[in-house]
C-alpha cells in the first residue's frame, strides 16, 4: 500500500513563464528529496534498464546529441549531460514543431546531508492557450507526479506492479485527485484566477481519473 498523501506532500511544485518565439512558454518545476545517494539516483535516471523498471521502456543513442524514444510516449534529443548533476533533453510528443518551440526537460541533482539527494525537474513548454485554459498545469504536472512516484518506489526497491492495473484502483484515483489539487494550489500561488484554477483541477482529474 502506498501512502499517497505523503508522496504528494513530499514534493515541491512551482510555476513560472517566459516569452518565446511563438508565445508564452510555461515552466513547471517539481522537486523532492530522496534517501539515496546522488550516484544511485543518477543511475536510476540514466540507465536504460532501470528506466524501464520505473517509467517506460526506452531506446536510442544515449549520448549528447543522440536521440531517445520512450515506448508509446515522448522522445527527443539529449542536449546536455553532466554526470551526476544535470541532464537536459528535448521532450517531443506529437507533430514536429519549430526548433524554438520544442519542449525542454532538465533534471538537476545535488547531495544533501546524510547521503541523501535533492532532485529537481523543470519542464518548459509552449502550451496552446486553449489547452492551458482547460487544464492549467495539471495536465503536465500530474503526469510528472506519476513518474516521480515510480522513481520513488524504485529507489526503495518497490513498484506499483502492473501500471495499467494500478491506474484504475482507488489508491491511484486518490493519488490523481491529490496531485490535481496540488497543481491547482501551485497555479493559485502563481496568481491565477481562482475560478480558472478550479476548472483546471476538475478537468485534469476527469482526464486522469474519469468517473466510473
Amino acid at each position: 500500500m502506498i501512502d499517497v498523501v505523503h508522496e504528494i506532500e513530499a514534493a515541491r511544485r512551482e510555476l513560472a513563464s517566459t516569452e518565446g518565439p511563438s508565445g508564452t512558454r510555461r515552466i513547471i518545476r517539481l522537486g523532492r528529496e530522496y534517501d539515496a545517494d546522488v550516484e544511485d539516483v543518477w543511475d536510476a535516471l540514466t540507465n536504460p534498464e532501470r528506466i524501464g523498471r520505473w517509467f517506460l521502456p526506452i531506446s536510442g543513442d544515449y549520448r549528447v546529441g543522440g536521440r531517445y524514444q520512450f515506448e508509446g510516449n515522448a522522445g527527443g534529443r539529449i542536449v546536455a549531460c553532466e554526470r551526476p548533476r544535470r541532464l537536459r533533453a528535448t521532450w517531443e510528443y506529437g507533430p514536429p514543431v519549430a526548433e524554438g518551440d520544442v519542449s525542454i526537460v532538465e533534471v538537476r541533482l545535488g547531495p544533501i546531508d546524510g547521503g541523501r539527494t535533492r532532485f529537481e525537474l523543470e519542464h518548459t513548454a509552449l502550451v496552446p492557450e486553449e489547452f492551458w485554459a482547460e487544464y492549467g498545469p495539471g495536465a503536465v504536472g500530474v503526469g510528472w507526479d506519476g513518474g516521480l512516484l515510480g522513481l520513488t518506489l524504485h529507489l526503495r526497491g518497490g513498484s506499483v506492479g502492473d501500471p495499467a492495473a494500478w491506474q484504475v484502483t482507488d489508491e491511484a484515483r486518490e493519488f490523481y485527485r491529490l496531485s490535481s489539487d496540488a497543481w491547482g494550489a501551485a497555479n493559485l500561488a502563481s496568481g491565477a484566477d481562482p475560478e480558472a484554477v478550479a476548472h483546471g483541477v476538475a478537468s485534469t482529474l476527469a482526464f486522469y481519473a474519469p468517473s466510473r
